[in-house]
């Protein structure tokens, strides 16, 4: 199955990329940043570019399907956690409001950070769910990580998918593969945040954590990877594009925009869908298979949302899935690192400081390591980070 695609809160395209590879052609793509706007002018030429979505009065007649990452700042534990009726990620609504004003597309396809299955307890999600509901159509949703694709980036996601005619269960619900084995953390490199260090890590073995998209001023915040020399080393902002599935230099475009800093590259990158992830979607869509929901439970008031969960008409019910559909060729993180740099000595003292003032346990070694490239960077500068 493929068909013309409609891209709303588009970003850099990672959503309509993955799902072009198997037909689909997005032809009107709608974002608010400068940065991610130039990205999709020269990525995407000759496609419908426009700039807010609150002026879009309608979406083109004959849209088969509707993609929309929106904005996730008010739901993501990073941002300001204000819930789904904050000023920006509450402009889903806006998504439904397009939807509602023609008969509808085929399918709809929405994608967050897993925070939002917790947020409130769980009244974002009730109020998507329940705006799919009144609108008719029968809606799955499924956490999915970036490393059952190959990438080493743990990289979680909500994907929902919504249609009138059809089963979005036969989509997101057809593979099931199981994590795979990380490994042993001494056998390959691992990826953490040198900006943590006091109440979490987000260690990572043969990956990295989830990429960020920096600070609103464009200032990158690249996580760090221990080598198996024991050098820590950061990576660069192709390792970072190649991380979430693009082509090296995606998104130098940006670069041409006033005023923008290089670094808010991060910002379009960590904002970002894996275009592997969207790609599995499109793979789906075109070969769905079906579903056996026999085991799946009710989700009852109350409870909460699981990793997995379907429902129609004001029903909802829990599917019991892994967050791998499948388990694509792992690819070696060492393989992202061509553009990366040494943590600073400035960074890595930073790091080793607020070690000290938590009780974080560590893998044995890591500190040793840390500490022997803060001593080969020239040891503690005047001032740490």
């Amino acid at each position: 199955m493929s068909g013309r695609a409609v891209g709303l809160f588009a970003g850099i395209g990672g959503l309509e990329l993955g799902l072009s590879e198997h037909g689909w052609d997005t032809e009107l793509y709608c974002e608010i940043d400068t940065g991610a706007q130039a990205v999709l002018a020269a990525r995407f030429p000759g496609a419908d570019l426009h700039t807010d979505v609150t002026a879009l009065r309608s979406l083109p007649s004959g849209i088969d399907l509707v993609t929309a990452g929106f904005p996730c700042q008010d739901l993501s534990q990073a941002g300001r956690t204000v819930g789904i009726t904050g000023s920006r990620s509450g402009l889903v609504d806006e998504v439904f409001r397009l939807v509602k004003r023609k008969k509808g597309p085929r399918w709809l396809l929405l994608e967050n950070v897993p925070f939002m299955l917790q947020l409130g307890r769980g009244a974002a999600m009730r109020h998507v769910t329940s705006a799919l509901d009144e609108m008719g159509y029968r809606w799955a949703y499924r956490v999915v990580d970036a490393r059952a694709f190959g990438l080493p980036q743990r990289r979680q996601r909500v994907l929902m998918l919504a249609s009138r005619t059809e089963d979005p269960r036969e989509v997101l619900f057809a593979d099931d593969a199981g994590p795979a084995d990380e490994g042993d953390p001494g056998d390959h490199p691992c990826g953490f945040y040198w900006t943590e260090g006091t109440r979490g890590l987000g260690w990572a073995v043969n990956a990295v954590p989830t990429l960020k998209g920096g600070s609103s001023l464009g200032i990158a915040s690249p996580p760090a990877v221990r080598m198996l020399t024991g050098e820590l080393v950061t990576p660069g902002i192709i390792g970072a594009e190649r991380l979430q599935g693009f082509d090296p230099d995606w998104t130098r475009p940006a670069l041409e925009v006033p005023g923008l800093r290089a670094g808010h590259r991060w910002k379009l990158v960590g904002n970002a869908v894996s275009t592997r992830m969207s790609s599995w979607v499109g793979d789906r869509l075109a070969n769905p298979l079906p579903y056996n929901g026999s085991t799946d439970r009710p989700l009852k008031p109350g409870d909460a949302w699981p990793i997995a969960a379907w429902g129609q008409g004001g029903s909802a019910f829990r599917a019991d899935l892994s967050t791998w559909p499948v388990q694509d060729r792992y690819e070696d993180l060492g393989g992202f690192l061509d553009d990366s740099k040494l943590l600073s000595a400035r960074a890595t003292a930073g790091f080793l400081r607020r070690v000290g003032m938590g009780s974080l346990r560590f893998v044995p070694g890591f500190l040793d390591d840390v500490t022997e490239h803060l001593d080969r960077m020239g040891g503690y500068p005047a001032r740490a980070a």
